[in-house]
């Protein structure tokens, strides 16, 4: 059973080849995205990584994919391959995490601690071939949970 107030986490063990292509920009984004990235950041700088920058690519798939699992009413990385072949990812390697929560557990300290607290997403997290990030957030019910985050956070390399 699900409790609330509980971060659930699930860890894509996903390194797929794709086509290698430069990164897209920044746009425009939430506070929440700017902090969660600035969190995911200074975690990676404190373990002598370098900085992901956002790509733009990687955030449309991160916020389908959220929007997906709230509206869906699941918590599953899918079709990563595929998911990320329809959105023209491109990158030697691409991997996920994802978590939600609400209240505390969906505030940035929360989803990076959980993370960090899990082998697999630790790994995913600081992995040093990582060189963009995307991340997605929806906000709603889920689960019977109301207020609930449902956070997708996508990485490519080069």
């Amino acid at each position: 059973m699900f409790r609330k107030k509980q971060v659930l986490i699930v860890f894509a063990a996903v390194f797929s080849v794709f086509v290698l292509a430069p990164a897209a920009g920044a746009s425009s984004r939430s506070s929440a995205v700017d902090s969660l990235l600035r969190a995911v950041n200074q975690t990676r700088s404190a373990h002598g990584l370098r900085p992901l920058k956002i790509d733009t690519t990687l955030a449309r798939a991160a916020r389908a994919h959220s929007s997906e699992m709230l509206h869906g009413n699941y918590f599953s990385h899918g079709d990563f391959h595929a998911r990320m072949v329809a959105f023209h990812v491109r990158g030697p390697q691409a991997g996920e995490n994802l978590a939600w929560g609400d209240g505390a557990y969906a505030q940035t300290r929360a989803i990076v601690a959980e993370w960090l607290a899990s082998p697999e997403h630790r790994a995913n997290l600081l992995h040093a071939g990582w060189t963009r990030i995307g991340i997605g957030l929806a906000r709603g019910t889920f689960l019977g949970n109301g207020g609930t985050t449902v956070v997708t956070a996508d990485f490519a390399g080069f």
